[in-house]
């Protein structure tokens, strides 16, 4: 089997593998000013996409920008996650020669793409693949490709949970709800399927993440403790998967709380795919216990001034509802920002933290809220990654999708499993 590395080797974003010239696993892109997109030219028979996150999925319609007409592989939801991404990067950046696709491209992926289950093995560019479910986001799937001789299992992103049951009637019903075993959202992986070469990202090698339960505590307490005193909450968080997990903690607490940003559209949407979340009756919930802004007529500067919570894009304060509220509520200490996912080098959210100040829809601001960081990650962590690969130490192991990847592959090759970090554009057989 022959693998390319064309994105998300030492690197987190844009993440492409191709796979025997023909088959190609994930097409995303990297949010940026200019955006970042695979290297070099690909013509593939197939894609499949891992889940429906820009790093992964962002830059497929470019794919159908020629005259080839790949098909594309993906769950349920997935595709639309991936076309609602499609449409928000045309609005962003659809004037601009750095988008890769056009209107006309992302009407022609209806057109080419099949949707399947989870442990349903189809064909796509001669190779058998199976989707298995990944536990990151709805519809995140491992994918395991067969080409006859080789077995290649791609991660995708992966969580495996932070399970601490005792036995205890109270944590078997924190496991149903998610706060035991990981996420609210979607429950973590727990497949395992046997593979020569394993793809691994390796987001969180360094890390180690506070039990779920106790970051949900924490968070909760924080907030409460701001709308008692009469402030308000910004929750800045990304609109697919980190938003639902959010409204689903706020609905489980009472904490009211307002939902703007793409979030909406997906929180709506992931209600079709019951089947794709861990407890479909908690979304509902949590929907209905939300209130969605509409925008309209001055809306957001009068919620920023209520006693309220508010989830909304984006995670990491670089466009959206956000560049509203956070110039809305910065002026007085008793506010809070809330951020709740990792903040990359030189977005707005990590100048936040690191400086207590940011660059807010072009100038400068200086914050006087208060600003918090809390780790409601959708990756496995350094005891996860390394749980997850044992069953696996007797095979080769490519590390990609991180910051760290050399380090973390020599800390696997040092426990005995054979493994390398890829560089971007480097072509391995396996």
């Amino acid at each position: 089997m022959n693998l390319r590395f064309l994105g998300g080797a030492r690197e987190v974003g844009r993440s492409a593998v191709l796979v025997n010239e023909s088959l190609l696993l994930d097409y995303g892109m990297r949010s940026g000013t200019p955006p970042g997109f695979p290297v070099g030219s690909v013509d593939p028979e197939a894609v499949v996409v891992s889940h429906g996150h820009l790093d992964h999925a962002g830059a497929v319609p470019g794919l159908l920008s020629g005259d080839s007409r790949p098909s594309i592989h993906w769950t349920p939801p997935t595709g639309e996650l991936a076309r609602t991404l499609a449409r928000d990067t045309l609005k962003l950046h659809g004037g601009s020669y750095r988008c890769p696709f056009t209107e006309t491209d992302l009407k022609r992926v209806s057109e080419v793409a099949e949707n399947h289950g989870y442990r349903e093995t189809f064909t796509a560019a001669d190779h058998e693949i199976t989707f298995f479910d990944a536990g990151h986001i709805p519809g995140s799937a491992h994918v395991l490709v067969d080409d006859g001789e080789t077995r290649l299992l791609y991660t995708g992103d992966f969580h495996t949970g932070t399970p601490r049951n005792d036995g205890s009637a109270e944590d078997h019903a924190n496991e149903r709800k998610g706060s035991v075993g990981g996420q609210r959202l979607v429950p973590p992986t727990t497949a395992r399927p046997e593979a020569d070469v394993v793809i691994c990202e390796s987001t969180y090698s360094d890390v180690a993440h506070e039990d779920r339960a106790a970051v949900e505590e924490r968070f909760v307490e924080s907030v409460r403790t701001t709308l008692w005193e009469g402030g308000t909450v910004v929750i800045p968080a990304f609109a697919i998967g980190r938003t639902q997990e959010l409204l689903l903690v706020c609905e489980e607490y009472d904490i009211p709380c307002y939902v703007d940003g793409m979030g909406k559209g997906v929180t709506k949407m992931l209600r079709q795919y019951p089947d794709f979340v861990r407890d479909a009756d908690a979304l509902q919930r949590a929907t209905s216990h939300a209130r969605f802004v509409t925008g309209r007529d001055g809306q957001r500067e009068r919620i920023a001034e209520q006693s309220t919570a508010i989830v909304t894009t984006s995670g990491m304060l670089s466009g959206g509802p956000a560049m509203t509220y956070i110039p809305a509520i910065s002026g007085h200490p008793v506010n809070k920002i809330t951020l709740t996912g990792y903040q990359v080098e030189g977005t707005p959210g990590r100048d936040l933290l690191d400086t207590g100040s940011a660059e807010i829809d072009g100038r400068r601001m200086p914050v006087s809220a208060q600003v918090e960081q809390y780790d409601f990650s959708a990756h496995a962590d350094r005891e996860g990654l390394f749980g997850y690969l044992d069953s696996y130490r007797d095979n080769r192991v490519l590390v990609n999708h991180g910051d760290r990847c050399e380090a973390f592959a020599a800390e696997l090759r040092n426990g005995g499993i054979d493994a390398v970090a890829p560089d971007l554009g480097d072509t391995i057989e396996v």
